[in-house]
């Protein structure tokens, strides 16, 4: 049986936008100040589900599928480079005519959501990023990951390992998102795990990603974050294993306003496993 905040997320019309070079869904909650929900890799607007309901009391949330995931739609000349997913949120952000807003974004879609910020920062009231890309860190996997999807025939592979749940529970799977590996069951195992094994698209889309997504725009961001002058709110949970919370601390203070707030017994998904921490955290920074 769904979750409850399954069912609230499902309850929610698809509606889809063009942004020029992408074709995104995207769903609308709640009602109050625009508030844009930016998923990271591998995942899909799903995995706000879980702190949506508080959320949507306050804000009118605009939670999208971005390129390569989700449902979303893309063509050659789709970017998905870190630049070009920001300009891809900006394009969206235009399209729905959002005048002022502020944004929530997770992992890779927390650099997504600075590129953005970068282009976008005098429209953008404040920013809340949890566990992302840190400069001059490399994450445990990706590198890895991304000189796999140069080999011929390693979607075919990948996708016989996500069939095995030692893989899944292991760090090369989810085992480094969750401190509680139960969490990989259920209905994200059914709506995240699950998609990417009978969708082509989907698969497809996660090597477009990985192929695009290079490394020069995060150390750039060594400099770049002080013209980041906005008003952040970082949430980090405090055991993971990809983004290690020490490297977090030293990031902040290349941010002209922001301030960390750790959570213990979390890992790099800490909007799934405290998903109450967190919406208290966001709501209490926003307003």
């Amino acid at each position: 049986m769904a979750e409850e905040s399954t069912r609230f997320f499902f309850a929610a019309p698809v509606q889809k936008q063009d942004t020029g070079t992408a074709r995104l869904p995207y769903r609308r909650f709640g009602s109050g100040p625009p508030l844009l929900l930016v998923h990271g890799f591998p995942l899909s607007g799903f995995t706000w589900r879980k702190v949506l309901p508080a959320l949507a009391e306050r804000y009118t949330c605009y939670v999208p599928d971005l390129p390569g995931m989700g449902d979303s739609e893309w063509t050659d000349a789709t970017d998905f480079s870190f630049p070009g997913q920001g300009r891809t949120l900006k394009a969206l952000v235009d399209r729905l005519g959002l005048e002022r807003y502020s944004v929530l974004a997770q992992d890779t879609g927390g650099t997504f959501a600075r590129c953005l910020a970068l282009e976008d920062g005098a429209r953008i009231d404040k920013l809340v990023l949890i566990n992302t890309e840190i400069p001059k860190h490399r994450p445990p996997w990706i590198p890895f990951y991304q000189f796999l999807m140069l080999l011929p025939g390693t979607l075919t592979v990948f996708g016989l390992l996500l069939r095995s749940n030692l893989y899944l529970r292991s760090p090369l799977g989810f085992g480094g998102c969750f401190t509680d590996m139960r969490l990989i069951e259920g209905d994200f195992h059914e709506y995240v795990v699950e998609p990417l094994l009978h969708s082509p698209l989907r698969m497809d889309g996660m090597r477009r990603y990985l192929r695009g997504a290079t490394w020069e725009p995060v150390d750039a961001l060594e400099h770049d974050h002080a013209r980041l002058t906005m008003p952040m709110q970082l949430i980090w949970g405090a055991e993971d294993p990809t983004f290690p919370v020490e490297r977090a601390r030293a990031m902040v203070k290349q941010l002209p306003d922001a301030r960390l707030a750790e959570i213990p017994g979390a890992r790099l998904l800490v909007h799934e496993e405290k998903p109450a921490e967190v919406a208290r955290l966001v709501r209490d920074f926003l307003g």
